[in-house]
């Protein structure tokens, strides 16, 4: 984890007697949609995808939770149960916090508890973007505005398409994997993009923001 990270947790010593450190392989899940929420969940390192559970074997990704970023903390504010899924992307260590310890340092510690509140606000943010994807734009915009959170300045070090399916691309345009993929190919044909194996190289930030705003 980076030491200069706003949210970090060591600088807080009365949390050291709850909280537990837990370390997850690459594609373990951390938890699931539906299932009691006792702790606050605050990662370390790696990182980890965050979706939706919409059907059987359906399901929307929300978002990639990186080193510094919180996740289940509407647990603090009485939410009972996970209201969405997470799964390790890479190798991954988090934190499991006590909800009523976290929620006392943020009523004691107002900064950080500001820094915590500007973070969810950008979650949120995110959230209606994808709302406003899946009810308005056609396939090439979801897919556009997906990449351009994917290759945004929160994963510019993380090379994140090297840990992506095109089944996790499509779901974050909530469009088939094979939509993902013939999409892919119209947009590098069209020189917004390079295609290697997993990665994606994107080449014109501009054309993509202009289909994605265009829907």
């Amino acid at each position: 984890m980076d030491p200069n990270s706003e949210c970090r947790l060591e600088t807080f010593t009365d949390l050291n007697e709850h909280k537990t450190r837990v370390q997850y392989l690459k594609g373990e899940n951390i938890f699931k949609q539906g299932a009691f929420a006792p702790h606050v969940i605050y990662v370390v390192s790696g990182l980890v995808k965050v979706y939706l559970q919409t059907g059987f074997d359906k399901q929307i990704n929300i978002a990639i939770a990186k080193a510094g970023d919180f996740m289940a903390y509407s647990s603090i504010f009485g939410e009972l149960v996970h209201t969405y899924s997470s799964q390790a992307l890479t190798n991954t260590e988090i934190c499991m916090i006590e909800k009523e310890s976290l929620k006392q340092i943020l009523l004691n510690n107002p900064e950080f508890a500001l820094k915590i509140t500007s973070k969810n606000y950008r979650s949120e943010k995110l959230l209606l973007e994808i709302i406003k994807n899946i009810s308005y734009k056609q396939m090439r915009g979801k897919l556009a505005s997906s990449l351009l959170y994917l290759s945004g300045e929160d994963f510019l070090k993380e090379n994140i398409f090297q840990f992506l399916t095109r089944q996790d691309i499509g779901d974050f345009a909530s469009i088939s994997a094979e939509s993902a993929i013939k999409f892919l190919k119209e947009f590098e044909k069209e020189g917004m993009l390079k295609l290697k194996g997993k990665d994606i190289e994107i080449i014109d930030t501009t054309k993509l923001k202009n289909i994605s705003r265009n829907g």
